[in-house]
């Protein structure tokens, strides 16, 4: 009956789309709120016709029931958003560093809507998570997600039930690797707010008459926004190049 109502080019290719749709779902540029639902359905598509002459020999025959078929489309699903969700997860490194960033330079009630991680974020994580992207379509950093995306047939075979415990565990070591990364990205700021919030104390101490809230808060804004736009530069290449190498250390590479 399966085999009547589904033919078997047409199973393979929503094979293909299973675990394409998954990831272009979750990576970063490609699955953000702001992308409508058209275009990604579109560009999965584009992807699926183009992958799946190349891997139809690799590709199971159809199942001979819904279930062997539920559970095959479930595999497939479970593999493309555990490829999209490291893209994800590596780039929120950069909106970790923009909350950080935020408190040490007092503008964490700054607060806008970030579309990148469909949530409110402190302004400067709004501007790193969408420099972010820019520099990730500019330097072809998406084309690392794309052939990740292609190579993993070679990896996760399809048909095969994906390996679950080994997945939490990359995404587990990958969210710590992550959230150090962002840390580091904010260091400069940590050290010139510990600096400055050091010297402010220092000096209610000796003039107590003094308002140094008053005083203390214009400065360290200032001084954040000096710090910003000496390290942007670093900490965009640093990311170019951590990206590709989180990219493939989550994949065993």
């Amino acid at each position: 009956m399966i085999a009547q109502l589904l033919p078997a080019e047409i199973f393979a290719f929503f094979l293909v789309f299973a675990r394409i749709g998954a990831a272009i779902m979750f990576m970063p540029g490609f699955g953000d709120i702001y992308v409508p639902a058209r275009y990604r359905l579109i560009l999965a598509g584009g992807l699926t016709l183009l992958l799946t002459p190349v891997l139809a020999s690799g590709l199971p025959g159809l199942p001979p029931s819904p279930i062997m078929m539920t559970v095959i489309l479930f595999g497939e699903i479970t593999v493309g958003a555990f490829l999209g969700l490291i893209g994800r997860i590596i780039h929120s490194a950069l909106h970790i560093a923009g909350t950080v960033i935020s408190f040490q330079v007092g503008l964490a009630n700054a607060m806008t809507f970030d579309p990148v991680v469909a949530e409110q974020s402190a302004v400067t994580g709004l501007f790193l998570t969408t420099a972010g992207l820019l520099v990730i379509f500019a330097t072809d950093l998406h084309h690392v997600m794309l052939l990740a995306l292609a190579a993993s047939y070679n990896v996760f075979v399809p048909g095969v039930m994906p390996p679950i415990d080994d997945f939490s565990q990359v995404i587990t070591r990958l969210v710590a690797d992550t959230f150090i990364l962002g840390v580091q990205f904010a260091t400069p700021f940590i050290v010139v707010g510990l600096v400055f919030y050091l010297g402010t104390g220092v000096l209610a101490r000796l003039m107590p008459q003094v308002q140094v809230f008053f005083i203390a808060m214009p400065v360290q804004i200032f001084l954040g926004f000096v710090v910003l736009a000496l390290t942007i530069g670093v900490i965009l290449s640093w990311y170019a190049d951590q990206f590709p190498e989180f990219f493939s250390r989550a994949l065993g590479g």
